[in-house]
């Protein structure tokens, strides 16, 4: 009995100590938050083995589970903090700047790439950190071959979910890691989801970083395939207009669809006149900080 008096005593201890170890570590707005490294991250969903040992995932889940439609929110946001917080461009110019978020992806970034070269055309890809990490050789293309890069946060969370210490983590982080690869820490910040909060956007501008939006949305994410991704982005693009589209995503998401979709879009907004630029280009900011 006594035996087991002690056993239970020291694992009451045991408990108290490791309670008090974690609440500690989580102090100061999560400034001590550590995520897994890409080398822990276990992988155990069905689907291509190859692909999934070597592409760090949306901790945040997929887009087309946590996207919710926000008409108005980023807009709010916009006019709250005009200096951080970019939507579109000049209305008086015909520019246009395509955007990719969520890459580098093994499968669909070169793709996205070998159209917009046949094009001649410039975009800007908002990579995220791990995946840039992992796939260094596509992102030193993507800066080669004269296109922009933004930061998409380390691990794409959903931000608002998260507290401050998170977002200065997530920044900073992928930071370094494309400092790494191109020899400059990204000005523009897209946040997952097109998610973010007032403290955040200040947080933001303080890092001396630009939000940027967008004011088209391919909804290539839901997959509908290339014609219907094509219209989309027809229908609604203007003077000045940020385009949203996806060079990667969730594991199980074919985005083939929108590499397919760029030869329409890019072909009949020439026609039209249009110009693609980079966001830097459009809005008038440097790429770097």
């Amino acid at each position: 009995m006594k035996n087991r008096k002690r056993i239970y005593t020291s694992i009451s201890i045991f408990l108290l100590f490791t309670i008090l170890f974690a609440c500690q570590n989580t102090n100061q707005g999560g400034r001590n938050f550590q995520p897994q490294s890409l080398e822990q991250t276990n992988y155990s969903q069905e689907g291509d083995n190859d692909y999934l040992d070597d592409q760090p995932q949306l901790v945040g889940g997929s887009e087309r589970d946590v996207r919710e439609p926000h008409p108005v929110s980023n807009n709010k946001l916009q006019k709250e903090y005009p200096n951080i917080v970019v939507l579109h461009g000049s209305p008086m110019k015909n520019q246009v700047a395509l955007t990719f978020d969520d890459g580098p992806d093994t499968r669909f970034t070169p793709q996205v790439l070998d159209v917009l070269a046949k094009h001649d055309v410039k975009a800007t890809f908002f990579l995220i950190g791990s995946r840039a990490k992992a796939h260094k050789e596509i992102t030193k293309r993507i800066h080669d071959e004269g296109h922009a890069i933004g930061n998409h946060t380390y691990w794409h969370p959903n931000l608002p979910k998260e507290d401050l210490g998170r977002l200065h983590w997530e920044l900073t982080e992928t930071e370094q890691v494309i400092m790494g690869i191109t020899g400059f820490k990204p000005r523009l910040f897209r946040s997952p989801y097109g998610a973010l909060n007032d403290e955040m956007v200040k947080m933001l501008g303080e890092k001396n970083n630009t939000v940027i939006g967008w004011n088209v949305d391919s909804l290539d994410w839901k997959q509908q395939g290339a014609d219907i991704i094509s219209d989309n982005v027809l229908s609604n693009v203007g003077f000045g207009s940020i385009i949203l589209m996806h060079d990667g995503g969730d594991w199980s998401m074919d985005l083939s669809g929108t590499a397919q979709s760029l030869n329409k879009i890019i072909s009949k907004l020439k026609k039209d006149g249009a110009k693609f630029v980079t966001v830097p280009e459009l809005i008038g900011v440097p790429e770097a900080k």
